[in-house]
């Protein structure tokens, strides 16, 4: 470990090859064009932070796992006050699920800055791109991760473009340019604006901050691992619903367990990580349906669910490897499935999920039905966003006061 820069990175490395890139420069992707995963000297690390070290540490939010984390110096660290994000279990609709109370639970990223789980990989990104000397950031996105990198790009003072699919829902595309992000939409899917971050990055000088196309988004994903771990007592459920775009989070995940397995903080078996699309953008749960490890372009993506239209994804190998390995599978949900099942949890419970978190409860009940997983499994299903960003029903019930009220209306039903 260096003790001037308090890191305990030793390198980074091709997700696909294994060759080995130096740390503390700026990076991509590897020159095999997949993701580059940072790497951490976990012997030295075992030796100087013990998990009592975490418990007690006073920073705030997944910033309590600085040690297990790239950023060297204190001062890069980007916040606008992250929190640890609850654990809330599913009583009341519980049933209607298929599911026993207490064994289904939803982890509610939506308690983050931005309102998502974004805010985790972007905080990362750009904190290592402040300590890399980093002015300007650019990235495609579906609303959440533009949202989220713009507000911490300019907390740090960088320059943020951001660019959006013409029919991302409008209360992201005013939420980015309300957080100073120079902010375009672009007629096409988030792959095509990826293509023009990718081609402007000579020309323009920009840093792309992809999903997956810089080491450190990973990074930030993976402190809802290490956070999960913590809030379980170093012990992991049996099951974890992933809604899955991009699948930086399940890949980050399935990083944090491993790492926290070779040091010694977890033993037992891990969850089992289920990859959850919807049917009208699901390259992932078809490519694993097939037995393939790469997923092509899916063509005419839709889905009510923005975050996970995601019609190619970079990683994909290391999604479908996380779901393997773990014994998981992928499935995808059609949009009447997954509102439905929103609007009964809202109703039920008082918790109103994202689309995307509704496809995790929807991917559950189905998943009970079918075998898959049993009614003991202690289950997480990971609501990614807060559920006031999208749209919702309108409201048709008036009260006239100058008219007499009918107050038997008000009755029981």
């Amino acid at each position: 470990m260096d003790q001037n820069a308090q890191t305990f990175v030793s390198h980074l490395e091709c997700s696909l090859t294994g060759k080995t890139y130096k740390s503390g420069e700026v990076h991509g992707l590897s020159e095999a064009g997949r993701p580059l995963l940072v790497r951490y000297d976990l012997e030295a690390m075992g030796k100087a932070v013990a998990r009592a070290d975490i418990e007690t540490s006073s920073e705030a939010g997944f910033w309590r796992y600085a040690p297990m984390l790239p950023v060297a110096r204190a001062e890069n660290r980007v916040s606008l006050g992250e929190v640890v994000t609850p654990l809330i279990g599913l009583e009341q609709s519980a049933g209607g699920l298929g599911a026993r109370p207490g064994k289904v639970i939803v982890k509610d990223e939506g308690r983050l800055p931005t309102g998502s789980f974004k805010a985790r990989g972007l905080c990362l990104a750009v904190s290592m791109a402040k300590e890399l000397g980093v002015e300007h950031l650019a990235i495609p996105t579906n609303g959440n991760a533009g949202a989220a990198m713009a507000a911490y790009a300019r907390r740090a003072g960088q320059r943020a473009t951001v660019f959006c699919p013409a029919d991302t829902p409008d209360i992201n595309i005013r939420e980015i340019q309300q957080q100073g992000a120079e902010t375009y939409m672009v007629n096409g899917l988030i792959n095509d604006c990826g293509k023009i971050v990718g081609e402007g990055k000579r020309p323009v000088g920009w840093y792309d901050v992809s999903t997956l196309k810089e080491p450190y988004r990973i990074e930030g994903k993976k402190t809802m691992g290490l956070e999960l771990a913590e809030q379980f007592g170093w012990k992991l459920p049996d099951v974890i619903f992933y809604p899955t775009g991009g699948g930086t989070g399940l890949i980050g995940m399935w990083k944090a367990f491993h790492e926290l397995r070779e040091l010694g903080w977890i033993d037992g078996p891990l969850p089992r990580m289920v990859a959850v699309q919807a049917e009208g953008c699901a390259p992932i749960v078809r490519a694993w349906e097939n037995g393939d490890e790469h997923a092509p372009l899916w063509q005419d993506a839709h889905t009510v669910a923005a975050g996970i239209r995601v019609p190619v994804a970079v990683g994909d190998f290391l999604i479908i490897r996380g779901v393997n390995e773990s014994g998981g599978f992928a499935m995808a949900l059609p949009d009447d499935e997954i509102m439905a099942t929103r609007d009964a949890i809202a109703r039920e419970e008082g918790l109103l999920l994202c689309p995307e978190g509704a496809a995790t409860a929807a991917a559950y009940k189905r998943a009970l039905a079918e075998g898959k997983i049993s009614a003991d499994d202690t289950a997480v299903l990971f609501n990614c966003a807060t559920g006031l960003k999208y749209p919702m029903a309108p409201v048709d019930n008036h009260l006239n006061k100058d008219e007499a009220v009918d107050y038997g209306q008000f009755g029981q039903k």
